[in-house]
């Protein structure tokens, strides 16, 4: 059974994509480029600082970085 989606805030979901290992690469207004060094996968990510991110915006931030929402449980854990 899949876990329910967590609600983390936007610095939140941030420490979480450090954890995996992203970095920043660039930024665009309010909007972050972040990459993984070794797979290459890439996701963008709205910076609006203490704002939660929505469900659906969220799943396609972890889709981009090839991440489950079980990975995002564990890395929001740490």
């Amino acid at each position: 059974m899949t876990p329910r989606m967590p609600r983390p805030s936007v610095d939140e979901l941030i420490r979480a994509i450090k954890r995996a290992g992203f970095e920043l690469i660039d930024q665009e207004g309010s909007h972050q480029k972040w990459r993984h060094p070794i797979t290459g996968k890439q996701t963008i990510i709205p910076y609006h600082r203490g704002e939660t991110i929505r469900p659906k915006l969220l799943n396609s931030i972890l889709n981009g970085a090839g991440l489950s929402i079980e990975d995002l449980i564990k890395l929001l854990r740490r």
